[in-house]
């Protein structure tokens, strides 16, 4: 496309307040975004949803009083101001360069990293935003990024809704649980919300590092969880006598680390997996949380921490570093797409209930398609089909 065809005004789904889903506003004159110095301007064609997008459009990050309605600012002040388009896993195509940026990039495919970085630190991110959340994101026909933070992802075997699902919002959260919990090969983990995109995204990374994952998900989901490389799946539904359970699938052996996305009253039940026989262990027992889908609050004893070692690890975003050996790892084809569904632009609402409420059925990841490219990369991963 030509920098000259590049319209004025675009479509884009706008956040308008902390609330439910009628606070999406979907509007057909948004100002087309320009690319300032060192920026791209990416038509976007797939757009994948995460959980982190409701729980900011509903004020559910909360860091001291457990009942305030507010979004996340690690930086200080808060980021999310409104309105805002949300959206934090972009696949599309390079529609127009800013200022220092080589024309030749214009047409290229690929996938944004997503964080919005403090600074040029390539292994650490003290002050995590992100794309949707600090600034506008892809639930819109056009975004404009750091130009080093979209990466060409020629693959032709993955269609961009595949991509998209692919996207650093998941897959990075999850390296970044497993880098910060130094997970090994050899090692036994545990992966809660494991049908989910940080869950499926902890499974394959586990196998691509050489450690053996085992999935808390529910029974009508375990063969897909199996084939997608899980070692033998635990019934979260189920959670009486857990310890013996996990014994039963590990033949006896402790985890080494736990990857958990649902913290609440489980969060002792993980513990005791990785406790209940430290003769045997060869590193600390190691705690990675990176959610609390189950609960906000968790009621732990303190002398179990620290007379058993035990080692916990808050997690959010990840690195420069990280999302690069990701995309490495996504041109090589050793990470694979797990995509449930397309959905319109403008049914953002409906996806948004669906995935509220997602069934048995549900794994992997939702994305969302513009109207304007719906037919050629929406349609067939549509719901209905």
């Amino acid at each position: 496309m030509s920098q000259s065809a590049i319209p004025e005004t675009m479509k884009a789904m706008v956040l308008t307040g902390h609330g439910d889903v009628d606070k999406l506003v979907y509007r057909e004159d948004v100002p087309t975004p320009k690319p300032g110095p060192g920026e791209v301007l990416v038509k976007v064609t797939a757009t994948a949803k995460n959980n982190t997008d409701r729980k900011a459009r509903e004020g559910l990050y909360p860091t001291k009083d457990k009942g305030d309605v507010t979004s996340f600012a690690m930086g200080g002040e808060p980021t999310l101001t409104f309105p805002r388009i949300q959206g934090a896993d972009v696949a599309g195509q390079v529609a127009a360069v800013g200022e220092g940026v080589d024309e030749k990039r214009i047409g290229e495919r690929g996938l944004l990293d997503f964080n919005i970085y403090p600074d040029k630190r390539r292994d650490i991110n003290l002050t995590p935003d992100y794309y949707g959340h600090g600034a506008d994101g892809g639930f819109a026909e056009y975004i404009a990024v750091p130009s080093d933070q979209f990466h060409h992802i020629p693959n032709p075997e993955l269609a961009d809704a595949e991509l998209a699902a692919m996207g650093m919002c998941s897959y990075q959260t999850a390296y970044h649980m497993m880098t910060s919990a130094r997970v090994k090969a050899g090692e036994r983990v545990l992966v809660t919300g494991a049908s989910g995109g940080v869950g499926t995204a902890l499974i394959q990374l586990c196998r691509i590092v050489g450690a053996t994952p085992y999935a808390l998900s529910t029974p009508s989901k375990a063969e897909s969880l199996k084939a997608l490389g899980a070692e033998a799946v635990l019934d979260r539904s189920d959670m009486g006598q857990f310890e013996e359970r996990v014994k039963d699938v590990t033949g006896g052996a402790p985890f080494d680390a736990v990857m958990d996305l649902a913290g609440g009253e489980m969060t002792n039940q993980f513990i005791d997996a990785m406790i209940f026989d430290m003769k045997s262990r060869k590193d600390y027992p190691r705690l990675s949380i990176a959610g609390a889908s189950a609960d906000n609050v968790s009621e732990i004893m303190w002398t179990r921490i620290y007379l058993y070692q035990v080692q916990i690890f808050g997690v959010s975003h990840g690195t420069r570093e990280e999302a690069e050996q990701l995309m490495d790892w996504i041109r090589g084809g050793q990470l694979k797409p797990i995509l449930h569904a397309a959905f319109k632009l403008s049914d953002l609402h409906e996806a948004e209930r669906y995935f509220v409420t997602r069934g048995s059925g549900y794994l992997g990841k939702i994305v969302i398609v513009p109207e304007s490219e719906w037919e050629k990369h929406g349609a067939r991963f549509a719901l209905s089909s």
